[in-house]
Order: C-alpha cells, then sequence, then structure tokens
C-alpha cells in the first residue's frame, strides 16, 4: 500500500463545490467497507464531513430515482460512488464525480463527467475497499489511514473470501491481524453481509457500525440496536439457506442449477456451496421469491475463469428491466422477469422443471 494518490482523486476533489460531499456505496461488506473508509478520511480533512447513502435492493446509483433524490436534498460538494460499477453517464451533469470501483465496466465516462479509481485491469484486482484505502492513505498518510486498514481486510475477505484475501493481499490482510484474529475477522463480514441478505434487505445497521468500530472485535461485541440487527439477520438467513441446501441441482450439459424460494438473498450462498461439489460445472443458484415478477440469480464456477463472457454467450433477448452478466468474471449473475429467466433456462437446455 502507498500514500501515492491515485490519479485523478485530488483534482477531482479540488473541485467539489460548496455544499456537503456525498458517498454513494454498495450494501455488501466490500462496498459497505469502501463507503465507511472514505467517510472517516473525509472527516479527517477540509472535505468533511460526508454523507454515506447506501444503494441497497431494487436501486441503481444511475436511476432517475437517485438522480432525483440528490437533486431535491441539501446541496452536494461532489460525489464519490464506491463499488456501484463503472458507466460512462454522470449520475449528476456537472457534479464533481469519483468512481472508486472494481467491477468490469459498463462503459468509459469522459473526464467531465467522472475520475475513475478502477481495478478491473490490475492483476491481482483490489476490491473497492482496498482502492478506498488508497485514497484515504493519500488524504490522510499512512499513519492515518493505517486505523482503516481492517476495513480495507473486512471487504477483501468479503469478495475473496480469507485464503484470496490473504494470498493476493497478503499486506492488508497482516497488517489488518493487529486489529483482530482473522477469525474475528471472518464473523465480522458474516455480520456485516447479513442485513443485505435478510428479508428487510437494510444494511443501514451495518454502515453505523462500521463507521464507528474500531476494530472486527467491536463489530461482534456490539450491544446497540445495530449489533442486534445484525445477529437477528444473520439467524434469519441460516434458517433459509438451510432450507434452500435441501433441493437437488438439475443438469444441463455444463451447468448446474439450484432453485429457491426466498425472500433472502441466498441464491449466491447457494451457488457458491454447490461449487465445493460440483467443481466441474458453471453453478447457477435462482431465487424466484426474492423479488415479485423476477428471478435473481448468481452464477460461481471453480473450472471457468470468466463467468460474465460465458453468460454473454448464452444471453437470451433481453427486455429493459433486465439486468444480466453483472459484477466479476468470477461472480455474476443477474435480476429478470420471470420471462426472460424461461428463455434464458431453455436457452440452456433445460425442460420446463426449470422454469420460474
Amino acid at each position: 500500500m502507498t500514500s501515492d494518490a491515485p490519479p485523478g482523486l485530488r483534482e477531482t476533489l479540488a473541485r467539489f463545490g460548496p455544499g456537503t460531499p456525498v458517498i454513494l456505496c454498495h450494501d455488501d461488506a466490500d462496498g459497505l467497507s469502501a463507503g465507511a473508509i472514505l467517510a472517516r478520511a473525509f472527516a479527517g480533512t477540509s472535505h468533511g464531513p460526508a454523507r454515506v447513502r447506501v444503494i441497497g435492493r431494487g436501486e441503481g446509483a444511475w436511476s432517475d430515482a437517485i438522480r432525483a433524490e440528490l437533486a431535491a436534498g441539501p446541496p452536494v460538494a461532489g460525489l464519490v460512488v464506491a463499488d456501484l460499477g463503472v458507466q460512462a453517464e454522470p449520475i449528476l451533469p456537472g457534479l464533481p464525480t469519483l468512481l472508486v470501483d472494481h467491477h468490469v465496466p459498463r462503459g468509459r465516462p469522459a473526464p467531465e463527467v467522472a475520475t475513475v479509481i478502477s481495478g478491473a485491469d490490475e492483476a491481482p484486482i483490489p476490491t473497492s475497499s482496498l482502492l478506498a484505502h488508497r485514497c484515504a492513505a493519500a488524504l490522510l498518510g499512512e499513519a492515518g489511514a493505517d486505523a482503516l486498514v481492517w476495513l480495507a481486510a473486512l471487504g477483501a475477505v468479503g469478495d475473496l473470501g480469507e485464503r484470496g484475501a490473504a494470498a493476493q493481499f497478503p499486506d492488508a490482510m497482516t497488517r489488518a491481524r493487529r486489529f483482530g484474529t482473522l477469525k474475528a475477522l471472518r464473523e465480522a463480514v458474516s455480520l456485516v453481509n447479513a442485513p443485505r441478505r435478510a428479508s428487510r434487505g437494510d444494511a443501514a445497521p451495518a454502515l453505523r457500525l462500521l463507521l464507528r468500530a474500531d476494530g472486527p472485535d467491536a463489530v461482534l461485541s456490539d450491544a446497540s440496536p445495530d449489533g442486534e440487527a445484525l445477529r437477528s439477520a444473520r439467524a434469519e438467513v441460516a434458517t433459509a439457506l438451510d432450507a434452500a441446501r435441501k433441493g437437488p441441482p438439475l443438469f444441463s450439459g455444463p451447468v448446474a442449477l439450484i432453485r429457491c424460494d426466498s425472500p433472502c438473498q441466498i441464491h449466491p450462498l447457494v451457488a457458491q456451496s454447490w461449487t465445493h461439489r460440483l467443481r466441474r460445472q458453471v453453478v447457477i443458484g435462482a431465487n424466484a421469491g426474492f423479488r415479485e415478477g423476477f428471478v435473481h440469480f448468481a452464477v460461481r464456477s471453480a473450472a471457468v475463469p470468466d463467468l460474465i463472457a460465458f453468460l454473454g454467450e448464452r444471453a437470451p433477448p433481453l427486455g429493459p428491466d433486465d439486468q444480466f452478466a453483472q459484477g466479476h468474471r468470477r461472480a455474476t449473475g443477474g435480476q429478470v422477469t420471470r420471462e426472460t429467466w424461461n428463455r434464458f433456462a431453455a436457452g440452456l437446455g433445460f425442460g420446463p422443471e426449470a422454469a420460474l
């Protein structure tokens, strides 16, 4: 890790105007950690304090609803968008915008639209939380950002798993161990991810905890209503996941399909759990109960390195409400109408038993 500023960071922040900086972040462990790192870094500079807005279930940073919300609220000095992708168009035209992200870009914004701090072309690809920590180190110096390195590690473990994070980013993981054990970090990831996966889908308690905690042990031991909300959400998700894992997979060529019907966001967990047993397959966890009229699905594989390309070659005709092959090359998925899903499943070679 280095305190050298990512290209364009200081120049973009220098264009922030009057008002409050707004940080938009994804609602998983990586996105929440990135949002918390950036907010805590801003608080230590002349740019802060910042307001953090979690983009949760059914929302999008580039949506008309978010644009209207930002335009109708208090004056926004500038935007920082963390772990929500990269798109070519502006969120709010004329507003200085910084995109901190590691996903495969959906377009390249012009320099006057946004500055992109991306890890998509690096090897290994850093998570958004690690990229956010680079920004924090540039703003606060290495010593000032060191207190936030456990958040960067938490986000890395959330996206890459403990072994993947340790193998690809050993420096961050080693430094994070001064704030708690790896077991504590792994348990904190589980808790932080739980609210977004529960039926309510409200990650605000997890964000509030990360904005004030001084390490993973503080996340685990928090006795406030926020801490209780995380534990309750994890229990709900565990019950739903246990039920979903009892369903047998369906097979068609290289694809294994596991169906579930739950208001909890368990389809990524279902897909990931089956990859350990179906190591040669592309595993799809499909959830018809997550949102009315839609099928949300997650795709994982131990054998196929670029799942976005795999899906792209098998994509059905898509409608305006469909989102398909989003995320990472090794962890992708989408949300499509039931009609689109049924066309997709049929195109993969499944029969009517795969229709949802």
